[in-house]
């Protein structure tokens, strides 16, 4: 019989202690130590090679390439887009979200499109009863003949009925929800999550099975569990949204099949989340017209250019230290820019509080949105307009400059397939972009030329 031992694992980071500690020696978390149960052998070495293939090492020539067909869409062009054309077989998609964003209903939709075209689709619930995930399949109307669910939360009994059903597409919802009797931690330890979702794993790549494991999230909003779990799996995906708005942002961290700088827009209504596929007529609908602090910017999502609109209000404070607050923006990043309107063009910002925000919620972190800050801080400060048929990019250094930035033709097509006349630009990607019907290239070499046509 396999004699016990007792290991204290940090919830959070995974250190392990033989004995109890209030605080974390690697991460510093209070109170995040929890007794666990271990056996003297490794409860992973018995089943995770039963999949694997045992082939000699080969020259990397001589590998036999993928079958086409392999990588099969969904039926929904923004989560394709995000996934980088479509499911791989045998991949791994770890899928996080806050409570209630969508995470379910997204899989339920993608599993009901891929039934449709004849793949055999398997769901299991860890959380919810087959009662409740019935309820949910018909008000999504979900009610394909192709999809199969199952209430279960032991792996062991997972991975039988894997192997039994041999499904094309298999959804865990959630991973935190799943055990292995082979540990006596509790669902959702860290020792838990890394063993199922390693089994799971290589259930997957061994079986050619599509896995989508679906994640709880901590309240810093990462995915909870080990780091590992992120190492584990091929592709990462976050659902983001701002407070009670109704879009939602899939957005890709990790992906061994496609771009990370892609990014999804889907808007949630009551028979399920509806792709939105013109993001920037979304964003831009409810824009006001003939108020200051408004600017509009072309940012880069990954191959596709989104229009953005950037607000923001400059006020007097109150206070000796005034305020900078940044609502999609970089918080440094403003406060870079506003000691550069201050050093080169002037303007008397050291006792006004700054506010930015990007409206629609969107989260831009590419340097290109310098621009769209840096005029719509002088249009509020002055309280004077930009034009509304105006769009703005480019990124601002430190000397004032206006420095090019990529993509700069895709940016100023954009724009004027919605109706803009006039693109302010750095000098340096005007180059060689084509003159768009209708459109008026305004190259700029520094923020004073930006000053003299903008106000």
């Amino acid at each position: 019989m396999a004699r016990e031992k007792t290991v204290f694992i940090c919830q959070t980071c995974g250190y392990q202690a033989p004995k109890w500690l209030g605080r974390c020696p690697d991460c510093q978390g209070w109170g995040t130590l929890v007794e666990e149960v271990f056996g003297d052998e490794s409860p992973a070495g018995d089943s995770r090679q039963r999949w694997a293939e045992q082939e000699a090492p080969q020259a990397i020539g001589e590998v036999a390439e993928e079958e086409e067909g392999t990588r099969f869409p969904t039926r929904m062009g923004e989560f394709n887009r995000v996934l980088g054309g479509g499911i791989v077989t045998g991949s791994v998609v770890l899928l996080g979200g806050d409570p209630g964003i969508g995470k379910s209903t997204l899989m339920f939709q993608c599993l009901h499109n891929l039934a449709s075209q004849g793949k055999k689709c398997l769901y299991i619930t860890a959380e919810e009863s087959l009662r409740q995930t019935k309820l949910r399949a018909k008000r999504l109307g979900a009610m394909s003949d192709g999809l199969f669910v199952a209430a279960e939360t032991a792996l062991e009994r997972i991975i039988q009925a894997v192997e039994e059903f041999k499904p094309h597409i298999l959804v865990i919802d959630s991973i935190q929800s799943i055990y292995t009797s082979q540990l006596g931690s509790a669902p959702g330890s860290i020792s838990q999550v890394r063993e199922t979702s390693g089994k799971l794993t290589y259930l997957a790549k061994g079986l050619g099975v599509a896995t989508f494991l679906i994640g709880h999230v901590t309240k810093d909003g990462a995915i909870a569990g080990p780091r590992v779990l992120e190492h584990i799996v091929d592709t990462v995906l976050y659902m983001e949204r701002s407070a009670d708005s109704p879009f939602r942002i899939l957005r890709a961290v990790k992906n061994r099949f496609g771009s990370t700088n892609e990014i999804g827009v889907f808007e949630m209504k009551e028979e399920g989340l509806q792709e939105v596929t013109n993001p920037s007529e979304i964003f831009l609908a409810e824009r006001p017209l003939g108020t200051s602090g408004s600017a509009v910017m072309a940012s880069m999502e990954g191959t596709r250019p989104i229009l953005v609109e950037v607000q923001a209000l400059v006020a007097p404070t109150a206070f000796a230290v005034p305020k900078r607050m940044g609502m999609g923006v970089d918080y440094n990043r403003l406060s870079l820019l506003v000691a550069v309107l201050e050093k080169k063009l002037g303007m008397n910002l050291a006792h006004q509080d700054i506010f930015v925000n990007v409206a629609g919620g969107l989260r831009i972190e590419e340097p290109a949105v310098d621009l769209g800050i840096v005029a719509a801080v002088a249009s509020s400060h002055l309280d004077k307009i930009i034009p509304s048929a105006m769009m703005v990019f480019g990124e601002v250094g430190l000397a004032g400059e206006v420095r090019g930035v990529s993509f700069g033709e895709q940016r100023v097509k954009e724009a004027a397939r919605l109706g803009f006349k006039s693109c302010i630009l750095p000098r340096s990607s005007a180059r060689g972009i084509q003159q768009q019907q209708g459109m008026e290239l305004i190259p700029v070499r520094d923020l004073r030329e930006v000053w003299e046509r903008l106000f």
